[in-house]
């Protein structure tokens, strides 16, 4: 298992999902993941719908906004290794969100409240990983 420490666990290790081609990130295709339309990605940067765009002259709010929303998705394939489940989780209501989707926390703009609770949660999944192997190594050298 690969340590990370707590300081860097807010960001992906690897761009499972494929959003970044080469060194620049595939804006629509962030969008498509979570199903956001036109009006979703216009909220959630805080820019008039008539600016939305994912081309060289896109808005440096949306693409400030995406960046983070594609990080966050990464992280949660990390969990899931699995980009169908990464999907699935970001559409459905979570009761330790409030019964709240994350797709839509990202699109009401509370996209930094959810990286808070996904970067605990993986911290927490780390923690329990590496116990088990502790626990793991150690009945294996008393067997």
């Amino acid at each position: 298992m690969e340590y990370t420490p707590a300081l860097f666990e807010n960001v992906a290790r690897r761009d499972n999902l494929g959003f970044w081609a080469g060194h620049t990130l595939d804006y629509r295709k962030v969008a498509e993941f979570l199903d956001f339309t036109t009006a979703d990605v216009s909220r959630l940067a805080g820019v008039a719908k008539s600016s939305v765009r994912f081309d060289d002259k896109i808005p440096l709010e949306m693409k400030e906004r995406l960046e983070w929303t594609a990080n966050i998705c990464n992280l949660v394939f990390d969990f899931f290794g699995s980009e169908v489940k990464t999907a699935l989780w970001f559409k459905a209501p979570n009761p330790m969100l409030g019964n709240v989707a994350p797709r839509d926390m990202i699109r009401l703009g509370r996209y930094k409240k959810l990286l808070m609770f996904v970067t605990q949660a993986v911290q927490d999944n780390r923690k329990r990983e590496q116990e088990a192997q502790t626990e793991q190594a150690a009945a294996t050298s008393e067997a």
